[in-house]
């Protein structure tokens, strides 16, 4: 029987050895290696893809975020499960744009991570159940309003929502459960999780935009030509429009924090 091979990394020992001696009871899992920092984690998984990577999500120079977003980007068949030292909404929102599979925290039940790890293994995105939060909702709809009202050039090389995952958003914002939500637009649970699915989707492809954008506009003004698919581009965006765009971003978030508190 070939085994799920898993990766750990995190500062605290003790976490470490609980996890693996958790993974070492399961037949179809193998530990194929442990680091405590997130620099050493992202070369190990860079030579040695392993098929899931357990990372501490904000705990070193390099956040474990961030070594997702490159894992990602570069190794996209390895799944990646962010550990939280406690619940935080600013690096769950962090974590669902850098393409973590799944977010738990330290206090999670071994089974728990065991089914966690079978899950994203299979495709599955149990993150995805994070936007069953209304103040997460209601920060992904600024984010993609955001978009929405930015220049031309800028707009069509990023992701939309449909009026329905919009529509489905706002339901969740104003504090309705996903059954509620299923009733008032009558349409099952299923297509919800889809839907959530879809969007989460949306906010990493945009994310990894966004960081080709900020690297491109870096540079000389001559080689500003944004590709998503390895052909020349056609459109470019000037860094103005880009540091703008920025702005806007911060402004709308500042603004939805300041209604929520």
């Amino acid at each position: 029987m070939e085994k799920v091979s898993v990766f750990l990394a995190d500062w605290q020992v003790l976490f470490r050895e609980g996890i693996h001696f958790t993974l070492s009871g399961e037949e179809d899992m193998e530990v194929i290696g442990e680091e405590s920092e997130n620099e050493q984690a992202l070369a190990f998984i860079e030579t040695n893809p392993p098929q899931v990577a357990i990372l501490n999500a904000d705990h070193d120079k390099l956040s474990g975020v961030e070594v997702t977003r490159r894992v990602k980007q570069n190794l996209p068949e390895v799944s990646v499960i962010l550990i939280m030292d406690s619940d935080n909404e600013e690096q769950l929102f962090a974590a669902m744009k850098s393409g973590a599979s799944a977010c738990l925290t330290k206090d999670v039940d071994p089974e728990v991570v065991i089914s966690t790890i079978r899950k994203v293994v299979q495709g599955g995105q149990p993150i995805s159940e994070v936007l069953l939060r209304p103040e997460i909702a209601s920060r992904v709809l600024a984010e993609f309003e955001a978009f929405s009202s930015i220049g031309e050039q800028v707009g069509k090389l990023l992701a939309h929502l449909t009026s329905r995952e919009t529509e489905i958003l706002r339901h969740i914002a104003d504090g309705n459960s996903k059954e509620q939500v299923a009733e008032t637009l009558g349409i099952s649970e299923g297509v919800i999780s889809n839907r959530l699915g879809a969007i989460l989707h949306k906010m990493v492809t945009n994310d990894q935009k966004l960081m080709l954008l900020e690297a491109t506009q870096s540079g000389p003004p001559a080689i500003s030509r944004v590709s998503f698919n390895g052909k020349r581009a056609t459109e470019y965006i000037t860094k103005e429009e880009f540091d703008a765009f920025k702005e806007s971003l911060k402004e709308r978030f500042q603004s939805l924090i300041g209604e929520i508190s």
